[in-house]
């Protein structure tokens, strides 16, 4: 099962369009869930109709909460009726509560931001919430823009530490949608080449980058013989790991990130102009 956590928001709704499509893609159910805060705020923490919101979301404010969750399951009907839906209407702090129902799921699938963000922020706290404690792998996904052409799924990995789930999960989805895989690997120079006086010589750098690249196939070469038929871009780049992928993200209708500390997810959701998956190491 897939879950999409649902508000008032325009954030919201791409969410959940995009974990129909997704459902789907896997021949899964998908549950649309909508949370209330027992205090009456929004999913982060502010009212809904407060005045900085927009004319839409106002009036959305307007409609029992307990509507949300069945109006959004209708639409999605209507859009993909071969699609099982259902729908979940819960009351009380919802990063535990979606925590708790996606514990069986495949994926939860959520906004940047939720009805009570304030527009200049551009992640939610609950979207932030949850990509550092949701145990299930994570779907976060921008609003405000129609799903345009993806060449390719884009995965961060640490060849030298590679996390098996995420790396799994993100050739499973270029399997499923027949586009190639963009494998990142980003590393630093050596302890040694920053404590020098003077640059790493040219030699010295192509020689430790050579060694990143073998460390990267070695770590892509069970996935590239569990999944031939998907295409596979190898790159090694000397940047941070958000920076890379922000870079290799471009062309991409999904990034997917393991999560050790959450740091490279938080760091690349600002500028992500496509979904991000992040996956509990």
């Amino acid at each position: 099962m897939i879950i999409t956590s649902v508000d008032r928001s325009a954030h919201s709704r791409a969410a959940a369009d995009w974990a129909a499509r997704e459902a789907l893609l896997r021949g899964l159910p998908l549950r649309v869930v909508h949370v209330s805060p027992p205090d009456g705020t929004g999913p982060d923490g502010q009212r809904p109709d407060r005045p900085g919101n927009t004319a839409a979301e106002r009036v959305a404010a307007d409609q029992p909460a307990n509507t949300v969750a069945e109006r959004v399951a209708a639409q999605v009907t209507d859009r993909h009726p071969a699609l099982r839906v259902q729908c979940v209407s819960l009351t009380g702090d919802p990063v535990a509560a979606l925590c708790a129902v996606a514990a069986e799921a495949e994926l939860l699938v959520v906004g940047l931001r939720g009805e009570g963000s304030r527009a200049e922020v551009p992640v939610g706290s609950t979207a932030v919430a949850l990509t550092r404690a949701c145990e299930r792998p994570l779907v976060l996904v921008p609003g405000g823009r129609p799903p345009g052409r993806a060449d390719a799924v884009t995965v961060g990995i640490d060849a030298r530490d590679p996390a098996s789930a995420a790396v799994g999960l993100a050739f499973e989805a270029a399997r499923s949608r027949g586009v190639r895989l963009h494998a990142v690997h980003a590393w630093t120079l050596p302890a040694q080449a920053t404590e020098r006086p003077f640059p790493a010589l040219e030699e010295d750098r192509a020689t430790w980058e050579d060694d990143e690249v073998q460390r990267l196939s070695d770590a892509l070469r069970p996935w590239r013989g569990k999944y031939p038929e998907v295409d596979v871009l190898a790159d090694v780049v000397l940047l941070t790991p958000e920076v890379a992928l922000a870079h290799a993200a471009g062309n991409s209708g999904l990034v997917v990130a393991g999560r050790r500390s959450g740091r490279t997810a938080l760091a690349l959701l600002p500028d992500a102009g496509c979904p991000v998956m992040v996956v509990p190491a």
